[in-house]
């Protein structure tokens, strides 16, 4: 591994680079992106039972919102539920969006690793044939050790570019449906939130 790390040449060590915090982000995301933290099943059905039992105070109000994302919301309507249906359903569209923008983090810097590592290869791959053409310029084709180098460099580059790029883009795009499913969900339960704190309809258990 060592040996195709110094034959890959100095590009290789931004390409490495890329593939930890690539790795990195991935862990980080699976750890954040699930449904049990981010909305869980039965989140709407207790904080309910807090709410018609008046049991809601600072103190609950501070562990709903600390609990999960989906909690960062509810704690915003319950919040602003004095002030009418309207007011509570927009204080808590400004909690999604808050909560949205932070299941996106580091989902960006993800796809540009995906873009740039192939390119990083791609750049390997010219500064190594740019070495072969310039010893086949100054020595001819006898220098075989030289033009070996050179090739190779070329090909690892690329090589581990492409390595990097292609796991990335799928955890990229794993991680943006992800994201969009758990919006869909924190939406509709809100929607019900909101229409059970005014009466309009009844709880009903979560599938």
């Amino acid at each position: 591994m060592l040996e195709m790390v110094q034959a890959g040449g100095w590009l290789m060590v931004p390409i490495l680079l890329c593939s930890v915090i690539a790795a990195a982000i991935c862990v980080e995301r699976i750890w954040t992106l699930q449904i049990t933290r981010v909305a869980p099943r039965n989140l709407l059905a207790q904080v309910w039972a807090q709410v018609k039992k008046s049991e809601i105070d600072p103190q609950k109000l501070r562990d709903i919102r600390s609990a999960s994302p989906l909690g960062q919301i509810f704690a915003a309507g319950i919040g602003n539920a004095r002030h009418g249906r309207e007011i509570m359903k927009e204080s808590m569209e400004e909690a999604a969006d808050a909560v949205m923008h932070e299941l996106e983090r580091y989902l960006t810097p993800l796809g540009t690793i995906a873009s740039i590592s192939p390119l990083l290869g791609l750049l390997g791959t010219v500064v190594g044939m740019i070495k072969v053409f310039t010893v086949l310029m100054l020595e001819g084709a006898g220098n075989a050790n030289v033009l070996a180098g050179g090739i190779s460099q070329a090909l690892i580059t690329t090589a581990a570019g492409l390595g990097i790029a292609i796991p990335a883009l799928m955890f990229h795009r794993y991680f943006v449906r992800r994201v969009d499913d758990l919006v869909v969900t924190m939406e509709q339960e809100s929607s019900k939130f909101v229409e059970i704190m005014h009466g309009e309809r009844e709880l009903e258990p979560r599938q």
